[in-house]
């Protein structure tokens, strides 16, 4: 069922496993950010998991995931309850600031794998937090 897969994602995320989050993905999978450019395969993704969690320690909470009957189709909400660790590029410079936000991810599914997670946040809100 698709909300397991997901489910099992942000488990893994939340436990800091990246080899657990790539273990839900397909080997077609593409990631999309609201706020950057597509992540085409598995390699790519480790890459931006790796950078994050040099910059960012992040638990996500209330989580709510949603499937669809064909088990194709999914969606989650969530609160991101973060501190910014490392100055990331040009964003505000990180000194251990606090954040919490609400946050989404929209998923592709087949044959039980993630095939595409779309991500959503509010970088603005991010950015007013942390400045």
């Amino acid at each position: 069922m698709s909300t397991d897969t997901i489910r099992r994602y942000y488990a893994a995320f939340n436990a800091g496993d990246i080899d657990g989050m790539i273990d839900c993905l397909s080997d077609d999978f593409v990631h999309d950010v609201n706020e950057g450019s597509r992540r085409d395969g598995k390699e790519a993704f480790a890459e931006f998991c790796a950078h994050m969690s040099g910059c960012y320690q992040e638990e996500l909470t209330d989580i709510v995931v949603f499937g669809d009957e064909s088990g194709t189709r999914g969606a989650a909400e969530f609160i991101v309850n973060g501190t910014y660790l490392k100055t990331d590029g040009d964003l505000p410079p990180a000194t251990g600031q606090t954040y919490r936000l609400p946050g989404g991810g929209f998923f592709s599914l087949k044959d039980g794998k993630i095939t595409r997670v779309t991500t959503y946040y509010n970088l603005n809100d991010w950015i007013a937090q942390v400045s």
